[in-house]
């Protein structure tokens, strides 16, 4: 398939055979409506294509101008490769380059595809659903047909650790398919992302994918905006704009003060952040976004907000109704806790993730969890984030297996590999926000001692 011609405008260098493009100039081509990237030296524009791209726009965005190979590589199918040509406004990089690194990065990728890693999903998935499916009758049939108070606890608790099992199976669905194919992919998305815990696939796909793309980036990485609550690095006290939310993350007093406390807070939050995720769903379907499917998300919370008050109903009084809410909060409030070990703690930096430090950001942005195999039910798969963050495609059950590769790998180009237990990445968390919230104490009392420096010099009569 041809090329396509591009504006006479840019500054190329030309030989008989190809057309060559710096990345200076490539650079100049970051704007949504003038978006080129590079993969593996050849220049594509994708200025039509951000509005169809099944990942969103966010991941284009965030690598707009850049060589985007390793990325591609990491997100993408081999299938993928094929609609490239569409794109190919004839100009190639004229000082591309690859590291060291990431050629042994691409050898892994086409070593595992050929292994067949990529497609084979083993049996996780069928013993997940029966494991959901278990957990959500138990839940049910405890509700529903005992009278006994510790009994509509425990239904609340199991109803919480449904939530984290489907929320492992969402998650995986959002990175490959689970199913025997993408509609009935989508329709496990819907079903345990909407359906059963009240959390949109859209939302969670828009925000998981800029995670991804900009992992531990203070300004570009959503999972890490958490002000006025937290914050994991002073600055953040800045007042930092997010480039995802789209607004300035303003520091002010009730931030400072929020912050100074953040690691008697944490857990707490951890308990309820649910809520957080129920409103965020709900103001995406509802805002001026595109959303795949809009209609098919909003039926899907619309179904949550059905069933789960409908079985709430069904106990016989309003306190043992709110002790089922809790414990269900509670419980899954364990997963958010996950989700924080494994990037609180670990390294952060301001500004655009770059397409050229793929392999170095996703390693030193991420911590793993050392377990027992038994408990990888438990983890999801995301005890091994650094290895889900380098092939976000690999299904779970073979994260455990690549670990000695990996960490062969990080070892060859002195790259930062970090596994602890699960006890001491919530030590290493506590530790981070303590930090975090001494200095924002300090803060508060420089801030104060300048004010009363200013009524001293300012005081009249």
């Amino acid at each position: 398939m041809g090329c396509q011609a591009v504006s006479s405008g840019a500054m190329v260098m030309e030989t008989e055979q190809s057309k060559y493009i710096s990345s200076e100039e490539l650079k100049k081509h970051k704007a949504p409506s003038d978006l080129w990237i590079s993969i593996q030296g050849k220049v594509y524009d994708v200025t039509t294509w951000v509005k169809d791209h099944p990942g969103g726009e966010i991941p284009l965005l965030d690598l707009a101008g850049q060589d985007v190979t390793d990325a591609f590589v990491a997100h993408h199918p081999a299938s993928a490769w094929k609609l490239l040509d569409r794109f190919c406004v004839g100009y190639y990089l004229s000082d591309y380059q690859t590291s060291e690194v990431s050629k042994d990065y691409r050898r892994l990728v086409t070593e595992f595809t050929k292994l067949g890693f990529f497609e084979e999903k083993g049996h996780g998935v069928f013993f997940s659903f029966c494991f959901m499916f278990a957990l959500f009758f138990t839940s049910v049939y405890l509700v529903v047909g005992a009278t006994n108070l510790w009994a509509h606890l425990a239904a609340g608790g199991i109803m919480g650790f449904l939530w984290i099992q489907s929320g492992w199976v969402g998650h995986d669905s959002g990175h490959y398919n689970i199913m025997l194919n993408p509609d009935l992919n989508r329709l496990a998305q819907i079903v345990t992302g909407n359906c059963l815990t009240g959390i949109s696939i859209a939302w969670w796909k828009r925000t998981h994918n800029a995670h991804h793309i900009a992992c531990n980036s203070l300004d570009f990485d959503p999972d890490l905006q958490h002000i006025p609550l937290f914050a994991v690095s002073s600055k953040l006290f800045n007042s930092l704009t997010s480039y995802f939310y789209e607004r300035t993350m303003t520091f002010d007093s009730i931030a400072r003060f929020m912050v100074s406390y953040q690691h008697l807070t944490f857990y707490p939050v951890m308990c309820f952040a649910r809520l957080n995720l129920f409103a965020q769903s709900i103001v995406l379907l509802l805002s001026k976004k595109k959303v795949p499917s809009r209609w098919l998300e909003i039926v899907g919370l619309i179904v949550f907000w059905i069933w789960y008050p409908y079985l709430i109903s069904f106990l016989p009084n309003w306190g043992e109704r709110a002790m089922f809410v809790v414990a269900s909060f509670v419980v899954t409030g364990l997963q958010h806790v996950q989700f924080c070990l494994s990037h609180f703690s670990s390294c952060v930096y301001v500004g655009q993730p770059q397409g050229n430090d793929w392999f170095e950001k996703q390693t030193m942005g991420t911590l793993d969890i050392s377990c027992s195999p038994w408990m990888d039910w438990f983890h999801g798969g995301l005890q091994f984030q650094v290895e889900h963050h380098l092939f976000p495609r690999l299904p779970r059950c073979h994260l455990r297996r690549i670990v000695p590769l990996v960490k062969e790998l990080c070892k060859k180009h002195k790259l930062q590999y970090s596994s602890v237990s699960f006890m001491e990445a919530n030590r290493m968390t506590v530790a981070t926000l303590r930090n975090a919230a001494l200095q924002a104490r300090n803060l508060e009392n420089l801030l104060g001692a300048r004010n009363l420096v200013w009524e001293a010099f300012n005081t009249h009569g």
